[in-house]
């Protein structure tokens, strides 16, 4: 077989991580999962209005490409900008900001991904950045300082891993005021009216989540579902029916439904039982049956 042929460019590369996550899921995982949702729409509304390329999106971390640096540099400042309005009903300890690096350099795309030191350098940028800031290379400074309002603060030469010779980094300086250009004369402001409905439905969710989740009898899981069909905890919130309803019923018909399948020697008939009762009283032997069962299958 062929392999993928490999395409190198010269690109503008934004990197984006989220500062604290694991603190915040091990706070509120739930919160933190909507939360993240919620921000993201705002990164990949910019990002695409901004005329990038998202590649990677590994968990709380964002990877884009842009053909212009100005592009990627103005996109920056606008998603810092928003997510820091986004931020402002959230608590105090529950708020998710991000870390942004940005570079200009040689990438390789091969199999849908762009990876290579251009790529590298802008995600170390990014662990240095200060919380809701933005650090960037000379390159990116040195094309930027003439058309920008903001200013640039330099932080010195930076030793930064897999890459051979030291990093000279730049702080970018810039106030609530800015008012970043995106693609032509489209500006943040006018891509926020897009997407601060869908911000503020997202928080809706979330608060009217955690005034129902520790719901007992299911009755508000089934008002969640009504409301948001594919919400951010619509598969929580079935599960959790389905395990109340499996705990409400009486325990002789669990008893009863489990010995009418436990000799069937069907996997198919086993796992019934492990659907109706998630956390039944034969789901772990149920679930060894299973496998059982499935090894003895002709290949």
């Amino acid at each position: 077989m062929e392999a993928p042929p490999l395409h190198r460019k010269l690109a503008a590369i934004l990197a984006a991580d989220v500062e604290g996550y694991s603190r915040l899921m091990h706070l509120d995982e739930e919160r933190t999962l909507a939360l993240l949702t919620s921000h993201r729409t705002i990164v990949d509304s910019l990002v695409e209005s901004a005329n990038g390329q998202i590649f990677g999106t590994a968990g709380d971390s964002v990877l884009a490409e842009f053909p212009s640096v100005v592009q990627a540099f103005n996109c920056a400042i606008a998603i810092q900008l928003a997510i820091t309005q986004a931020n402002a009903d959230i608590p105090d300890d529950a708020r998710m900001s991000f870390r942004i690096g940005i570079n200009v350099g040689d990438v390789m795309v091969k199999n849908g991904d762009i990876f290579g030191d251009g790529v590298n350098i802008a995600a170390r940028l990014e662990s240095l950045a200060d919380i809701g800031g933005i650090c960037v290379t000379r390159g990116v400074r040195d094309h930027m300082r003439d058309r920008v309002e903001a200013k640039f603060e330099d932080m010195g030469e930076h030793t930064v891993k897999n890459i051979a010779r030291p990093v000279r980094v730049f702080k970018v300086l810039f106030d609530a005021n800015y008012e970043p250009v995106l693609s032509g004369a489209i500006q943040a402001e006018n891509v926020q009216r897009d997407f601060t409905t869908r911000h503020d439905d997202n928080l809706t969710e979330v608060t009217f989540w955690e005034s129902i989740r520790e719901d007992d009898d299911g009755t508000e899981l089934i008002l969640y579902l009504e409301k948001y069909p594919d919400g951010a905890f619509a598969g929580l919130a079935r599960s959790r029916l389905q395990r109340n309803v499996a705990e409400s019923e009486d325990p002789e018909i669990e008893v009863a439904f489990w010995e009418s399948v436990r000799d069937s020697e069907s996997a198919d008939m086993i796992n019934a039982y492990v659907e109706r009762y998630p956390a039944g009283k034969f789901t772990k032997l149920a679930e060894m049956l299973v496998t059982k069962l499935m090894k003895q299958r002709p290949i």
